[in-house]
């Protein structure tokens, strides 16, 4: 009974088919290689070294502004608004620098912003010096061989009001250069906007972080005072129609805001923020890091390098394997 079961029972045959990894070896086979790999270090450093001296240097300007905390505060005039219901609701409460800072960085970041600035100071020819001629102020034309200009021959476009030369930058290059050009960050803990302007040339970047802050303080002011002038001749218009005391009262304080608000907008100046830190021409460049990247070049290229001895060493060791596999008995 027993040699039975014992008979029964599957044989177990241990095989040796996975091979252990040998530190020692794996040390000797790195360090046979160790020539291959001082070459492959040597040169992807060394191209990397020369290839960061070729590339542009790039100077950042920031400018830092700090939104202005609403006069009222949610006190009086919020307290009068409520009590006045329909037609301050209709007329609108705005006060000077209430405009919240998600507001002003939503400006910043819009389109509508950024073509102002370009049409405003004709940043085009900045933007695109190499398609610009100083000397003739015109675009530069472009060669028989561009491809672009060969599509346009072959490929005709429609006829169209806002037809686009080939070579010929537009608004929308523009805003798209402005775009990877100009970073905007909003630290909300702080309360802080900061306006990041890349450029090579270093007053070009700051004169750009500053028509930013110029063109939002202009815009912003402008658009307070159209809606407030909206709004006043609306509430002047219920001050003729009304003959309640009370009404007429609340009414002249609404107004009076208006005019504040009017007031302080044509000034301009801290109207709906602060300039904490004005943009200034860097004296040192943010990027390339040249240091930095010679260092991650050099430690890549170290494993790079063995990665490519033990590579070799494994095809080394299929070549030597024989062709029919071991014999069994």
């Amino acid at each position: 009974m027993t040699e039975d079961k014992k008979q029964s029972e599957p044989i177990k045959v241990v095989t040796e088919n996975e091979e252990e990894i040998d530190l020692l070896e794996l040390a000797s086979v790195i360090w046979s290689g160790r020539q291959l790999i001082i070459r492959i270090v040597v040169i992807f450093t060394l191209v990397i070294a020369v290839l960061s001296l070729f590339m542009t240097n790039i100077y950042t300007a920031k400018a830092v502004l700090k939104p202005v905390a609403s006069k009222d505060s949610g006190g009086k005039l919020s307290s009068l608004a409520a009590q006045f219901g329909g037609i301050a609701g209709l007329a609108g409460i705005a006060m000077p620098g209430a405009t919240s800072s998600t507001e002003i960085v939503s400006l910043l970041e819009s389109n509508i912003l950024r073509k102002n600035i370009i049409e405003r100071y004709n940043l085009l020819p900045v933007l695109f010096p190499d398609d610009w001629d100083e000397e003739k102020k015109t675009w530069k034309k472009p060669s028989w061989f561009n491809p672009l200009v060969l599509i346009a021959k072959i490929m005709p476009a429609k006829p169209s009001a806002n037809k686009k030369e080939p070579g010929v930058p537009e608004m929308w290059d523009g805003i798209r250069a402005l775009n990877e050009s100009v970073i905007i960050n909003y630290d909300l803990k702080e309360d802080i906007i900061t306006i990041s302007a890349d450029f090579p040339d270093p007053e070009i970047a700051a004169r750009i972080a500053n028509y930013f802050v110029i063109s939002l303080n202009d815009h912003m002011s402008s658009e307070a005072r159209r809606i407030a002038s909206i709004n006043k001749e609306y509430l002047e218009k219920q001050l003729r129609e009304t003959n309640d005391n009370l009404i007429q009262q609340k009414i002249y304080n609404l107004i009076a805001e208006k005019i504040e608000t009017i007031m302080m907008a044509e000034v301009k100046e801290n109207f709906a923020f602060k300039v904490l830190d004005p943009p200034m021409a860097p004296d040192k460049k943010s990027k390339p890091k040249r240091a930095l990247m010679v260092v991650v070049a050099f430690i890549v290229s170290i494993f790079f390098g063995f990665f490519v001895v033990l590579f070799r060493e494994y095809l080394k060791k299929i070549k030597a394997k024989p062709a029919g596999g071991r014999n069994e008995k």
